[in-house]
Parts: C-alpha cells; sequence; structure tokens
C-alpha cells in the first residue's frame, strides 16, 4: 500500500492489514501453540466479518454502479478487486500456518484422525454417535435444478454430494446437499491410548453416505461454506413495529446475496461449476483451500481443558484495593471515584454496584443502556430483579447491535415481561454509550451513582477486552446522565450538557475543538500534545485536523488497534503523528483521549471510536476524568502503550505495520506491565481485606445437623 500523494488509507485495506497482524502472531513460533492456534482462529473469523460487512456493502455499490470514489481515491470495483487480491493471499498464509500449526499439535498430543486412519474400535465408535446423534439430525436435500437451489445460511457448513447419474445419457445433474447441524460440536472425539484424537463431523457424515442415499452410489462428496452480505439496515421510516422490522433483517441475511465461497480444493471441476452456476458467484469470489473449511471453528478446540503446557500462563482478574471493603459500592463511592482497567482488575465490582441497586431500599430508579450482553447476564438478572421489587427500571436495549440482534430482542422481551421499561434504541441512531445510573433517595436528598465505560455490559467479554470503568456519584455528571436519558428516552431535543459530551451532537465538534486548541497553542510557542487510544481512525475531518495540529507542531502519539486511515509521517503533512497497534493476548478496546491544554492535561474516555458512523451515525459518550487518583492511573494506561517495544507494530508512511523491536535488554510489552500492576494493586487489597472474627464454641453450644 502507497500514499502516492493521497491523503487517507482505504478502510478496507487497513481493515486486512490488521487481520494480518493477527495472523502474525499465529505464526509466531515462541508463542504457545494452542495460543497460536487461537490467534489463527481469531484471524479467520475476522475475515468471515470482513466479507459479511464490508466486501457485501461495497458489492452492493458496485451492483448499483455508484459512480463515487471512497477517500483514498478509489471505485468500488477497484476496491474489490484488490480486496479479492489479498484475501487471497492471506487465505494461502493462514492455511500454511494452519499445517504448521497442527503438525506441531500432533506431536503433543493433539491429533486430527481421518476415518481411513481410524482402528476398528474408534470406527465403532464413530458409526455409533453418527447412528445415535447425527443421523437423527441431518436431512439432505436433492437439488433438481440449478433454479432450485436451496436458501442454505450464510456461514453454514456444508456437505456436497454428487451422486451417479441414471439413464442411458448418465445424466450428470444429480446433487444432495447437507447442512450440518450446528448444535453438534464439529470435533468429533474418538477414543485413544493417549492424548486429545478427534475427527471432523464432515468426515463422518462422508463416511456413512450409503445410510443417507441407500442403493445410490456416491462419486464424491465436498464440504463448503456461503458467506452471504450481512450489510442489510432497517427500513425505520416505514417501520411500524420496530421489533418485528429487526427480525425481518434477520430474516433477509439468510438469503442475501452469496459474496464468497469456500471450497476444498479437491473438489471436481464438475462439482465447482455446479456450485458457480448454481450461486451465480464471480472467479475471484471462490477461495479454494485444503481445508477444514472455517478455522475460526478452532476457537474451541484452543480453549479446550487440560493442555496447559501448551497455553499462556493464565492472568486471573484482580480485586481492586478501593472495593475490598465489606461497605457497599455505592458507599465508597460517596467518598471517592473507582476507576477499574479490565480484564487486568475484575468486571465484578460492576456487576455487584448493580446487583446491590437492585435489592438496596433507597434505590428508586436504575437506568442502563445494553448495547451487548452475555448469555446467562447476572446483570440483566439484576434489572429484572430490581423491577420486580418495584423499582422503576428503565432499559435501553439496541436492537441494532450487528450479530447480536437475536440476542437482544430476547433480553429486551425477556425484560418487559419481568416489568422493565423497555426502549428499542432510537429511530436512525444506534445507541452504543455505556452508562447506568442508579437513583437512591438518602438523607441528605436524592443522589446519582453513576458507571460509565468503554465496553459492553458483558461479563464474558469483560475478561478478554481491555477496557475502562468509571464508578463515581459526582453531581455534575449525574445531572448530565439524567439529562441524557431524558433526551434519548423520551422526544426532547438534544441539549448542552455540563460535562460530557455526546454524539451525534456535540461529541465530534468538541474533539475538533480540542485538536485545534492544541494547534493555536503550539503556534503560540506553548508545548502541545495529542495522546489517543482507540480502535479505529477513519473520519476525515478529524484526521485533516490532525494534520493541520501536526503542521503547527503538536506532538500526536496515536495507538489505533485496528483500522486507521490516516496517513503517518508525511513531511509537511503528519510529520509529528505516530501510530502504533498492539496485539496481544487481550483485545485492545479502551477509548481514552488526552490533550496537554496548557498544563491542564485533559483526560477524557469514550465510548466512541473516530469513525463517521461513531460521530455522527450513533449515540455515544465522551466522559471526564477529574479525580487525580483517577487521572494518575489512567495516564500511565495510555502511556504504556506508547513504551510497548514487544507487542507494538508501527504503521509506515506506505501503509504496511512494522514490529517494534526491544533493545536488548530492555523489553516492555504494555498488557503484561498492566497485569503486573493490578497484581500489586490485588496485594494491597488483600492486605487490606479486613479479618472476619469468628468465635469458637464449647462442643455443647454448636448446632448439631440432624
Amino acid at each position: 500500500m502507497t500514499n502516492s500523494g493521497k491523503r487517507f488509507f482505504n478502510r478496507e485495506f487497513s481493515w486486512i492489514e490488521f487481520d494480518r497482524r493477527v495472523l502474525e502472531e499465529a505464526q509466531t513460533q515462541s508463542i504457545p501453540i494452542l495460543e497460536r492456534l487461537k490467534f489463527l482462529s481469531i484471524s479467520s473469523s475476522n475475515l468471515d466479518e470482513f466479507f459479511m460487512v464490508r466486501v457485501g456493502g461495497i458489492g452492493q455499490l458496485r451492483d448499483i454502479r455508484h459512480s463515487g470514489l471512497d477517500p483514498s481515491g478509489l471505485s468500488a470495483d477497484e476496491q474489490l478487486s484488490e480486496i479479492h487480491i489479498r484475501c487471497h493471499e492471506m487465505v494461502k498464509q493462514q492455511y500454511d500456518c494452519f499445517q504448521e500449526i497442527e503438525g506441531t499439535l500432533e506431536e503433543s498430543g493433539i491429533r486430527r484422525v481421518s476415518v481411513e486412519g481410524l482402528a476398528p474400535n474408534q470406527f465403532s465408535h464413530i458409526e455409533k454417535i453418527f447412528e445415535t446423534e447425527i443421523f437423527p439430525i441431518i436431512t439432505p436435500m436433492a437439488v433438481s435444478s440449478f433454479d432450485d437451489f436451496p436458501l442454505l445460511p450464510g456461514l453454514g457448513l456444508n456437505l456436497g454430494v454428487r451422486l451417479k447419474g441414471k439413464g442411458k445419457e448418465n445424466e450428470l445433474f444429480r446433487f444432495a446437499l447437507i447442512p450440518l447441524p450446528k448444535k453438534i460440536p464439529r470435533f468429533v472425539n474418538i477414543p485413544g491410548e493417549s492424548g486429545d484424537n478427534f475427527v471432523l463431523l464432515e468426515d463422518v457424515i462422508g463416511a456413512f453416505l450409503d445410510r443417507l442415499f441407500p442403493g445410490e452410489p456416491t462419486i464424491e462428496h465436498f464440504p463448503f461454506r456461503i458467506t452471504r452480505n450481512a450489510d442489510l439496515i432497517v427500513s425505520e421510516d416505514q417501520a411500524s413495529d420496530f421489533l418485528e422490522e429487526m427480525k425481518e433483517v434477520l430474516i433477509a441475511r439468510k438469503i442475501s446475496d452469496c459474496v464468497r465461497l469456500e471450497v476444498v480444493n479437491t473438489i471436481s471441476q464438475t462439482s465447482m461449476n455446479f456450485l458457480v452456476k448454481a450461486l451465480k458467484i464471480e472467479q475471484n469470489e471462490i477461495y479454494s483451500v485444503p481445508g477444514p473449511i472455517n478455522l475460526g471453528a478452532y476457537m474451541s478446540l484452543s480453549t479446550r481443558q487440560g493442555f496447559s503446557q501448551l497455553k499462556f500462563e493464565p492472568w486471573t482478574p484482580q480485586p481492586a484495593p478501593e472495593v475490598v471493603s465489606e461497605e457497599g459500592i455505592m458507599k465508597l463511592l460517596s467518598k471517592k471515584d473507582i476507576l477499574l482497567f479490565h480484564p487486568y482488575q475484575s468486571f465484578d465490582p460492576v456487576v455487584k454496584l448493580i446487583e446491590e441497586a437492585a435489592e438496596d431500599p433507597d434505590v428508586i430508579a436504575i437506568k442502563q443502556i445494553l448495547y451487548r450482553t452475555s448469555e446467562g447476564s447476572r446483570i440483566v438478572e439484576a434489572l429484572a430483579k430490581a423491577a420486580a421489587l418495584d423499582k422503576h427500571v428503565t432499559a435501553l436495549v439496541e436492537l441494532k447491535a450487528r450479530f447480536d440482534e437475536a440476542r437482544n430482542i430476547e433480553w429486551a422481551q425477556s425484560l418487559e415481561r419481568a416489568g422493565v421499561q423497555v426502549i428499542y434504541g432510537l429511530r436512525g441512531l444506534k445507541v452504543h454509550a455505556k452508562v447506568c445510573v442508579i437513583v437512591r433517595r438518602e438523607p441528605g436528598g436524592i443522589r446519582r451513582y453513576l458507571h460509565f465505560g468503554t465496553g459492553n455490559y458483558n461479563e464474558r467479554t469483560a475478561r478478554t477486552y481491555c477496557d475502562v470503568s468509571l464508578m463515581t456519584c459526582s453531581e455534575d455528571l449525574g445531572s448530565d446522565a439524567s439529562a441524557f436519558f431524558n433526551a434519548i428516552c423520551g422526544y426532547s431535543q438534544p441539549i448542552r450538557y455540563n460535562r460530557i459530551e455526546a454524539a451525534p451532537i456535540g461529541l465530534k465538534k468538541r474533539l475538533l475543538e480540542m485538536i485545534e486548541s492544541e494547534a493555536e497553542r503550539s503556534r503560540q510557542g506553548q508545548p502541545a500534545k495529542i495522546m489517543a487510544k482507540i480502535n479505529s481512525l477513519v473520519d476525515t475531518d478529524v484526521i485533516e485536523a490532525l494534520y493541520k495540529a501536526s503542521c503547527a507542531g503538536v506532538k500526536i502519539f496515536l495507538n489505533v488497534r485496528g483500522i486507521c486511515c490516516l496517513i503517518p509521517e508525511i513531511p509537511g503533512m503528519s510529520e509529528n503523528i505516530k501510530v502504533v497497534s498492539i496485539i496481544d493476548r487481550y483485545l485492545e478496546h479502551a477509548r481514552i483521549l488526552y490533550f496537554q491544554h496548557g498544563g491542564d492535561n485533559l483526560l477524557f474516555i469514550s465510548s466512541a471510536d473516530w469513525m463517521p458512523r461513531n460521530l455522527e451515525k450513533r449515540v455515544e459518550l465522551l466522559i471526564p476524568v477529574e479525580q487525580s487518583h483517577c487521572r494518575d492511573r489512567l495516564m500511565n494506561l495510555l502511556e504504556s502503550a506508547f513504551k510497548d517495544n514487544t507487542q507494538a507494530h508501527l504503521l509506515e508512511p506506505d501503509g504496511s505495520y512494522k514490529r517494534i523491536k526491544s533493545p536488548k535488554g530492555k523489553s516492555f510489552r504494555s498488557q503484561e506491565y498492566l497485569y503486573e500492576i493490578a497484581k500489586e494493586l490485588g496485594k494491597s487489597a488483600t492486605k487490606e481485606r479486613r479479618t472476619v472474627f469468628e468465635p469458637q464454641f464449647p462442643q455443647s453450644k454448636r448446632k448439631v445437623k440432624k
């Protein structure tokens, strides 16, 4: 990728570069083998999402003959052509990496066994599994013509079967399809003398095709998978029932255009021609691989119990010293703010705050935004419990959270049944802010306890995503939070806030103003500096403001995990901008902003990335962090990203990324550093924990269990 005098990198190519950095971790031989497998599966899943969301959307632009160019100056056709070139190369690298990893796994006792290589007792084992667990579920579908090709779901694995033709002409068109059930594990365990031995589900089914097609000779069978366009939006202006309209979007995804075909490279040309014609797919959209298809499925294998010697040493989320006492969290917040950095520190205090509020008789209301939640969520259970105890509970459940729509529809309906006032997001806008407001009646009057976060209220992802939580009972922030909820839950017009900023109205304007303020201070000869930790940087207005600030002499340090369309270190444009990306065992997800501001040192956390969708088409929050102990910890977290010389990659002016190499004996790994800090704080938390005195009574006074 070269800049050729351009001012922006292409967004899609930058996404692919991010996935390439993830793949690089899978290729790193010093990493434990099951961790390498995990990174490989992540790179595969990332590519799945890329095709569903981005390739599908660009394909729609091409199909309607959209003549516009993206900010990097490329048409839809040019982007698609280059995307497929890059993705074909990446898929080849993924499978080269997989073959190496699989060989090492076999040496370590984790073996994929072919059906042909099974011992008699092992074959009997899979035969029993097929007869009792698989055969009753699967249903072959005959395909008699191209026009009656069934509507296969996107990303579902299928087995194609070519049957021997009948009649004098020995007709070639004799196919059947078998969608593999998602409820049956992909990896079928088989007994072995040692280690972990398994056969792939598609191989088990392929071994017993005679049971599915009795009396019908089969010529070949081949696994394949299609990817459908998932870049579909609800027509909210015509939606009288928004919940039902979202259900229609989920159905539409199942029948949308095919944007990628993955098939094993052993398929015959006859069967390939059949798939291509039936799916109406172009040649560059075919990804022929040595198998197995869907390396993302190997995530479950990488996380199997046992084989600890093949994994990273676990980093256990640590307790925070501020919340170890027997006092309730709201009482602690009445004394000072609490800032937590996850997953190094446990997400449990956030959950306990909401659970405590649900049971506290003095709490009269809870208001919360739910964007993505986990199965069996304690937070959702707490909201339902609070409603059952006659508290006024409002939950804004964002039904448009991509790929979590079905789960959020289920949560929304269950919360409604529990008596919670549920709001299905906003018309025309996604609500992506992370905030909870707890209203409590106290002797001094009404008091609001708040949680603001950079991540979702999801107990599961809080163990693997790097995020920041701020808990406070600040009067100004409480007033703003209440006004914010009134604005998005009612019909009130957006307002000006005291301390926070909210997209899509004021956040981008404030961001541009702070960037320009640093530029002006630099022009006046004052020190000026901007530091930001975000996931994506795409918005051209923000990028142009950063270029302008760089030309004014502002030192700008950006930690951008994924997509970055800004071109750094170009003389006369961005020579003062440094961009790094960190790929490590946890997913970098926090958004933290710093502006020197003449020595006032403004610090913020945010739910928003610097993308047009976040700043102009979503409801997001920018929250100031003001108490000194929280600011110090947040600044330390932010600065650590720019010291990393182990897992950090530097964005070059040509769009490539170069791993930053540590000087000999001076390595610094930011995630490890943050975990060590969390451990030290956890040790102090343990020391401060109150000792519980348990009196010992005479035997005669002890209660005897009957």
